[in-house]
């Protein structure tokens, strides 16, 4: 079934200012196509997750897809097959993707399933699709005053295109340390998402099946 998938990625869940604002996103998503589902994959839950040895050795063995190994990433994996649009929300930690972020990577990276080498390159099996991804931070790691590394942004750009989702755009929520700052870089990100081409208010309206 087509959908709009929301990933949250921060330990305060719905709560978080990036998740927040991703649901503008998602709300003037269903506002412009009213037949999409949407699915909420709230990723606290595998903060606690790990690789086990029989799903290294199913993939290795080349398993068939509806192995037991594979269940958990079958089931991750089929959640962004089946969305027109994805929505990320997720912190910045210690430069990069959190936790979570990285385990839900490691289960949706599935050599043979998700993506393989073809002629020497990494292909992606998935469809392109509209994503959009908030992304916070207590530093400023955006911009001209940028007064930290940013490990995230490269890191989940190449995770997405190995699966063959390009279409990207990124919007920041950073220097969130400081109140002042904290307030005017939530307007502007919530601006920066109305006016978007695909996910703002006046984005051009539209039936999937």
């Amino acid at each position: 079934m087509a959908s709009i998938l929301l990933i949250t990625a921060s330990p305060y869940g719905g709560a978080s200012r990036g998740a927040i604002l991703a649901m503008q996103a998602v709300e003037n998503l269903q506002r412009n196509h009213p037949s999409l589902n949407l699915v909420v994959r709230d990723l606290s839950a595998l903060a606690t997750a790990t690789i086990h040895s029989s799903y290294a050795e199913a993939v290795v063995g080349g398993l068939a897809h509806d192995a037991e190994a594979f269940v958990l990433s079958e089931e991750l994996i089929r959640e962004l097959e089946d969305a027109t649009f994805v929505v990320i929300a997720t912190p910045m930690h210690n430069y990069t993707v959190p936790a979570s972020l990285k385990m839900w990577i490691d289960f949706v990276l599935r050599y043979g399933r998700s993506f393989a080498p073809i002629d020497g390159v990494k292909t992606g099996f998935l469809k392109n699709r509209p994503t959009l991804v908030v992304v916070t931070a207590g530093g400023i790691v955006n911009g001209d005053g940028r007064a930290q590394p940013d490990y995230l942004t490269g890191y989940l750009g190449d995770v997405l295109s190995t699966v063959g989702i390009h279409d990207l755009r990124f919007v920041y929520l950073d220097g969130l340390a400081s109140p002042v700052r904290a307030e005017q870089v939530a307007a502007d990100g919530a601006q920066t998402i109305q006016q978007d081409e695909v996910f703002g208010l006046g984005a051009p309206a539209g039936e999937f099946a």
